[in-house]
């Protein structure tokens, strides 16, 4: 598996469970079937900059630092104010069209923000294809993005 691919899984892993210390990532890999060694995760949670908060049944818990994600927001709404143009929806699809030299500037974004909806993005120049997990997943996200573009 590829290091973007595991750091993925590890944000997904975040967002569902309350992870203690780097063996419950390696444990919990491991189950979904990546085998990684405790080193590696290591490495992935400094590169990521994952932080510790305090958790609420105690102690402390793994979590993906909030700042960042308010920043990526923020350029994301930016970015959709200044260049979007349209957007529609087709099965599990989410077809956006922005302004020319804007398309993988937003796709990248959208990959940033670590929505659930979504299971990946094709860009290029003024187009975002964004495969969905779900047809109702694509409607979500739709909207997510609708409110944004309104913001």
């Amino acid at each position: 598996m590829k290091k973007r691919d595991r750091q993925h899984m590890i944000k997904q892993l975040i967002s569902k469970e309350s992870i203690r210390n780097q063996a419950e990532f390696v444990k919990l890999l491991d189950e979904v079937g990546v085998k990684v060694t405790q080193a590696t995760v290591s490495r992935d949670i400094k590169e990521m900059r994952l932080v510790k908060v305090p958790a609420q049944s105690g102690g402390y818990q793994y979590s993906l630092p909030h700042e960042k994600k308010i920043n990526i927001e923020k350029k994301l709404t930016q970015a959709l104010g200044d260049a979007f143009v349209s957007m529609a929806v087709q099965d599990k699809n989410l077809l956006l069209k922005v302004l020319p030299g804007n398309g993988p500037v937003v796709g990248a974004l959208i990959e940033k923000m670590n929505f659930t909806e979504v299971f990946g993005t094709l860009c290029d120049d003024n187009t975002i294809l964004v495969i969905c997990t779900s047809d109702k997943s694509a409607l979500q996200l739709r909207d997510k993005l609708n409110q944004i573009v309104v913001k």
